[in-house]
């Protein structure tokens, strides 16, 4: 608890200072990220996309381990270019790229290019792509560059991404058509960071997997959910997250407790600032670089345009709020058109902190932090639970018509010919379970027999396709937020053929023993890998069994996310899957060999929810290596 107690001193002394501008002149408390190469501060300059000629680019990139000035103290930190983040890769399409990787630490290490299209062997993860870099080793990634949009590259070794081993990358457009018109440009790399270290994070976990979560619910809740839904309803909501051995309140895994939130390397009280002229347009690249943190982000005051989301284009869609998961990339357009301050906002997902930075029109300018909004809390539907009858028979329909899009069965049930066996939710009656539950998408399926062993707690007894869902905590935010089924592409689907192979997966995990899988399996015990037949087109299904997101990322190869949008459908390389839910996306697996596919929550990955997926083709399929 001592810790806890100095965490909470070190943030009021930093408010305070914040409060009267003396924090503005302690250079000490600027990570290298905010500062020119000579150690200057250079307010509104950093994370400046600068943009300039096609060109081919040769880099190299240095990791070390440094002790830095980072959230108002020092730490031992991993760098790379002595900055953390690390420094912006900056590469154009058509051209190419030689990216050399110095290792300066005494362990291997690794560097995976985030989202980039290029041979498995450059993709940086170790066992699956390559061995590692050795301690004096320099590693070359040397490969055409085929794509645009906006990256990020990070660790794939150990957890060395929680100690600060990630940094942005933007791919300039070859075309024109692709090119969205901006005045000025900026990263805005979102992280977490902790000052301990993050193996005694996964031992706590390990021992109390709610370590981190102060936010339990009390008598005043319990009186609260009574005064709405009953006393009925009440108990047996209560009874049924006791017996799943879950709290509603488990929204974080790791939370405010430890983490400080960080926009650009730079806590809330340092203010990173993005300097515009009233009237630009100003693109906002938003990475969130985070080990285990959502963000709901926000610019009080004013409109955001979505003009891409992991790296590629979609149709503009004007919104004041998005969420953003572990890895997700969302490029919007802003136009301030006067002379005002206005705070870029990134608050947890749980609302124990935030991160936050400053638009404006001149340096040391700030506008108004909103408070913390009230913490959401998980309802029945992200158990996997129906409503009522009329929702297990009608409402396969309800958002998307009756006519259901492939790999989204859209099949009612009645919850009579269920069989709940011994699951937690026996008993409660169809009046109780709507009282404790909040409008959601529509039931497109049902679990089958397969509880996928000891490894998973609960299973998604229904299937909601949740994609027209707002983020969670967000359903009740008074102004626009961006839902999965608003994006859509550009350009129409270049590979429009029916697929001729589907996977079906489902995210597994035990909150209580803090294990985490795919289909109760984690990636030690998995005794084959999952295989993509060369140029054939894939149907991914997705099957989130547990009561929480999780950001699901395929390297190697974009995803084609199912979302009713036709012929455009939007591209993903990271895809949140929401508690209860069940997503549909088409691979085109024209990339061949080994490639990773996780859940990109650390600590999640670290514990197992990891596997390989295999490109080959056909007639290779029963061997051991691609």
């Amino acid at each position: 608890m001592t810790h806890r107690h100095h965490d909470t001193h070190r943030r009021r002394l930093l408010q305070a200072l914040g409060g009267t501008g003396v924090l503005a002149g302690l250079e000490a408390l600027l990570p290298a990220y905010a500062r020119a190469r000579d150690g200057r501060h250079l307010t509104g300059t950093a994370a400046r996309v600068p943009g300039g000629a096609a060109r081919d680019v040769a880099m190299d990139i240095h990791i070390r381990r440094e002790t830095i000035d980072i959230a108002g103290g020092q730490a031992s930190a991993i760098t790379m270019n002595h900055s953390l983040p690390g420094p912006l890769v900056e590469l154009w399409e058509g051209k190419n790229a030689l990216l050399r990787v110095h290792n300066h630490l005494d362990e291997s290490t690794s560097i995976h290019w985030h989202g980039i299209l290029l041979p498995f062997t450059m993709d940086g993860v170790p066992g699956v792509a390559f061995p590692g870099i050795d301690p004096g080793d320099t590693f070359e990634a040397h490969f055409p560059v085929r794509q645009y949009g906006t990256y990020w590259y990070h660790s794939h070794t150990g957890v060395q991404e929680q100690l600060g081993q990630y940094g942005p990358l933007v791919i300039h457009p070859k075309s024109r058509e692709d090119h969205i018109p901006a005045d000025r440009e900026y990263v805005v790399v979102l992280s977490d960071w902790t000052f301990e270290d993050p193996h005694r994070v996964m031992a706590k976990l390990k021992k109390v997997s709610d370590y981190y979560n102060f936010n339990k619910r009390t008598v005043g809740d319990f009186v609260e959910d009574v005064s709405k839904a009953g006393w009925r309803a009440t108990l047996h909501d209560r009874l049924a997250w006791g017996n799943m051995r879950m709290s509603p309140r488990d929204i974080a895994d790791v939370t405010g407790y430890t983490y400080t939130y960080l926009m650009n390397g730079m806590h809330p009280e340092a203010n990173w600032t993005g300097l515009f002229a009233p009237g630009e347009q100003v693109r906002l690249r938003v990475i969130n670089a985070s080990a285990m943190s959502y963000f709901n982000v926000r610019i009080p005051g004013l409109p955001m345009t979505v003009v891409a989301t992991d790296g590629q284009n979609v149709e503009p869609v004007e919104t004041d709020e998005f969420q953003i998961g572990v890895a997700e990339r969302f490029d919007v357009i802003v136009q301030p058109k006067t002379g005002s301050a206005y705070t870029l906002m990134a608050e947890s997902m749980d609302r124990s902190g935030y991160a936050r930075g400053t638009l404006a029109p001149r340096p040391g300018m700030s506008a108004a932090v909103p408070s913390l909004r009230e913490p959401p809390s998980r309802t029945m539907i992200d158990m996997g639970m129906a409503m009522d009858d009329m929702d297990m028979a009608g409402m396969g329909g309800s958002q998307h018509g009756n006519k259901a899009r492939p790999g989204m069965q859209h099949k009612g049930h009645d919850m009579g010919a269920m069989k709940h066996g011994d699951h937690p939710m026996s008993g409660m009656g169809a009046d109780d379970s709507v009282a404790m539950m909040e409008p959601a998408g529509p039931i497109v399926a049902r679990h089958g027999p397969d509880w996928h062993g000891p490894g998973n707690i609960s299973v998604a007894e229904v299937q909601r396709d949740r994609l027209a869902e707002r983020g969670t905590g967000l359903q009740d935010a008074p102004h626009r937020v961006l839902t999965y089924s608003q994006l859509r592409n550009t350009k129409r689907m270049v590979d429009r053929r029916e697929p001729s192979h589907t996977v079906e997966i489902h995210l597994t995990g035990n909150m209580e023993r803090y294990m985490w899988s795919f289909d109760g399996v984690k990636y030690t015990d998995a005794d084959s890998p999952i295989d993509f037949p060369y140029g054939e087109r894939v149907r991914l299904i997705m099957v989130n069994d547990t009561m929480m997101e999780h950001p699901i990322h395929l390297h190697g190869m974009f995803m084609e996310l199912e979302n009713d949008q036709g012929e455009y459908l939007p591209f993903k390389d990271t895809i949140s899957v929401l508690p209860g839910s069940r997503v549909s996306l088409l691979v085109t697996a024209n990339e061949p060999g080994r490639w990773a596919f996780h859940c990109h929550f650390l600590y999640h990955m670290d514990m197992g929810m990891f596997r390989v997926v295999r490109v080959i083709p056909a007639e290779k399929k029963g061997e051991n290596n691609a």
